[in-house]
């Protein structure tokens, strides 16, 4: 039987913030702990999101903001390995 009370997997990513994301964070990216025994890039999101502030505006439910990883546009249900790269891409505008 496993021990329900071991600790789950940790993985670092790399995040990396696109566009109008990259000010709203006042970062170009960071390393991110991850945490579960099958992280996905639902549950990094879910991480930052839970830090409040422009990290929960801006990665709310609902916003327009896709993500990429490593360099393949992925759904929130994408797995996530050690050493990814995941990139945050919001609408991009202009003319």
């Amino acid at each position: 039987m496993p021990d329900s009370s071991a600790p789950s997997s940790v993985i670092t990513v790399r995040v990396v913030y696109l566009a109008r994301l990259r000010d709203a964070f006042a970062s170009d990216g960071e390393s991110l702990a991850v945490r579960g025994d099958a992280p996905t890039v639902g549950a990094a999101i879910a991480a930052l999101r839970a830090r409040g502030g422009a990290w929960a505006d801006e990665l709310a439910p609902g916003r327009a903001v896709r993500y990429a990883v490593n360099h393949e546009v992925a759904p929130a249900e994408a797995s996530l390995r050690n050493g990814d790269e995941l990139a945050l891409l919001p609408p991009v505008t202009g003319g």
